[in-house]
């Protein structure tokens, strides 16, 4: 050419020569599939607890009425079937309703990559129990930490191993929560269930379980035996005293009672139960959470009948 430069011309490719605009623009949309649910598996050691509660009743009677509106997300199994990413309450929504198929995206996701997108969009629920929380955070931070120790990340959220930056401050930041928060939380995954259980019902706190994780699964089974028969749960100091016994392994059933019965600061006067006396006068199904309202029901009945034999006595 006259002024000495050569312009680069781009040759249109086969699919652009033989497809329309609007065919090519539908291309790079999301594929959305009806799915036959007996091909859908639960996403390996799914943290989060899909419970048929009231909130399941809700969502079973929208999707009754409109439908999956959100569709699932999938990614394909080398042997065919397909694992859940998000989804897990809709699904079972659908199953209740007797449906065969699920409204689903297919995503190309990697173990690691489904992991950290599987706890990020169960993070949007309203309520998060702690254990969902403690594995989840276990799941998504090893996660973090796999795809970091790549060389060929180019996606953002990995850059920070490039920067020197430590995965639980990444996760940090993005679940808005401290990163002792974070270490506290997973430390729960350590926790025999029975106390995990109690951590979720309230019943202890978040700092004296962290302190229970750190002792023996064994020794934890004493500590939750001692809880059971005598109806009470350890404040944090009780918990640091346990944990530091266990680690000089002189934590025996015996130590464990004597500190569970000693009084808490602010603690009001209580009423122990003890042994097969109590127990056998209870119904068999009744829940341990509803024995204090049996025994007050029963007080309340047997005081009324003192006050009618009180009355016939007087009137003799």
């Amino acid at each position: 050419m006259a002024n000495g430069k050569s312009v680069e011309m781009r040759l249109p490719s086969l699919d652009e020569l033989f497809s329309s605009q609007e065919e090519r623009d539908d291309a790079k949309l999301k594929r959305i599939y009806e799915i036959p649910i007996e091909e859908i598996d639960p996403f390996p050691d799914h943290p989060f607890k899909v419970r048929d509660d009231e909130d399941m009743q809700n969502l079973v009677e929208s999707i009754r009425t409109q439908g999956v509106i959100t569709p699932c997300m999938v990614r394909k199994k080398d042997d065919g079937r397909y694992e859940l990413v998000s989804g897990h309450r809709r699904k079972r929504a659908c199953e209740l309703l007797g449906m065969d198929t699920l409204r689903c995206e297919i995503a190309e996701l990697s173990k690691d990559e489904a992991t950290i997108l599987m706890t990020e969009s169960n993070f949007q629920r309203t309520t998060i129990l702690p254990s969902e929380k403690a594995f989840a955070y276990k799941m998504r931070l090893e996660a973090m930490k796999r795809q970091g120790q790549r060389t060929d990340l180019t996606c953002e959220p990995m850059a920070h191993k490039l920067q020197g930056i430590k995965s639980r401050d990444v996760l940090a930041d993005q679940v808005g929560e401290s990163k002792d928060q974070i270490r506290r939380y997973i430390r729960l995954t350590e926790l025999i269930p029975e106390i995990l259980d109690l951590v979720d019902e309230g019943r202890i706190a978040l700092r004296p379980a962290v302190e229970l994780s750190y002792i023996p699964r064994l020794t934890q089974g004493h500590i939750w035996e001692c809880m059971e028969m005598e109806q009470c749960t350890p404040s944090h100091t009780q918990a640091k005293r346990m944990r530091s016994m266990a680690e000089e392994g002189k934590l025996t059933p015996e130590s464990i009672e004597a500190i569970m019965l000693e009084e808490k600061p602010n603690q009001k006067e209580r009423i122990v139960l003890r042994g097969d006396r109590f127990s056998r006068l209870f119904p068999p199904d009744l829940p341990m959470s509803k024995r204090e309202d049996y025994i007050a029901a029963a007080m309340e009945y047997y005081g009324r009948h003192r006050e009618r034999q009180k009355a016939r006595d007087d009137a003799r």
